[in-house]
């Protein structure tokens, strides 16, 4: 435990001392989303609402009579996917993407990284208010239970990184990566409930979607949003669990390999 602190210390002081870096990094990949686009950071809000809107058209029927608040269902899902996409393919390119940075000034890769996460944390932040208004219209109660939203909000945001760290490091050394990467997120994406239900499923294979770190992000927002309920504790810990382990592994590939990535770039 003495050494995980110290190591985290050691990044906090680090982090600091490269603030100003660490700045312009956010600024320069929020704004390069954006950059030539007429509407901008309106797509933030429109991207999702559409998502929904074809969704909703393909899957209502099956579907829409056996979920309740079925909008609210697929907007929770396609939030929570669409965030853990864009920060973990974002923070696959972000080492290669500032190779010109990297092979010139002595700087922590992981900057590079956490930039990427931010941007995408800034624009997940801009989805859940659309997400807030649509419950509102779709008449869901609102209670001091919302709040508890930011425990899986910081799980997945831990999440993210870690996933991000293991990708980038392989991305670094297998350039395949990228291709083999859009046909997982495909399959994730089939995986993680999004549009159709999981509780009509037998035990054995309801207890195989907890597998699935994306999933159990998804149904904890939907626990608290539309069924009104506090997850156990033990849902709490599994959420804790995947965010510390991938944390755990993308932190020891990025520092086994932190003096070969230079080489590479």
């Amino acid at each position: 435990m003495g050494q995980i602190k110290k190591s985290v210390e050691g990044t906090i002081s680090r982090l600091k001392g490269n603030g100003f870096l660490f700045e312009q990094l956010v600024k320069r990949d929020f704004a390069q989303k954006y950059k030539r686009t007429i509407l901008g950071m309106a797509w933030s809000v429109l991207s999702p609402l559409l998502q929904l809107l074809v969704m909703k058209l393909v899957f209502q029927y099956f579907f829409g009579r056996t979920i309740n608040h079925f909008p609210i269902y697929l907007l929770a899902g396609n939030i929570v996917m669409s965030y853990y996409r864009e920060a973990t393919t974002g923070g696959m390119t972000s080492l290669l993407s500032n190779a010109g940075i990297i092979t010139k000034i002595n700087v922590p890769k992981y900057l590079f990284l956490l930039s990427k996460n931010v941007s995408a944390l800034m624009n997940f932040g801009l989805s859940i208010i659309v997400f807030f208004v649509f419950c509102i219209i779709d008449s869901i109660q609102f209670g001091w239970h919302f709040f508890l939203l930011l425990y899986p909000i910081v799980c997945i945001l831990l999440l993210n990184i870690g996933v991000g760290m293991i990708l980038s490091a392989l991305y670094v050394f297998f350039r395949d990566m990228t291709y083999l990467y859009n046909v997982f997120l495909m399959l994730l994406t089939y995986m993680s409930a999004i549009f159709y239900p999981v509780d009509s499923l037998p035990a054995d294979i309801q207890r195989l979607f907890l597998f699935n770190p994306v999933y159990v992000f998804i149904k904890y927002f939907r626990t608290i949003v539309i069924d009104g309920l506090i997850p156990s504790g033990s849902y709490h810990l599994l959420c804790a669990f995947y965010a510390v382990i991938f944390i755990i592994i993308g932190s020891i590939i990025y520092k086994l390999n932190n003096n070969k990535f230079v080489y590479y770039l």
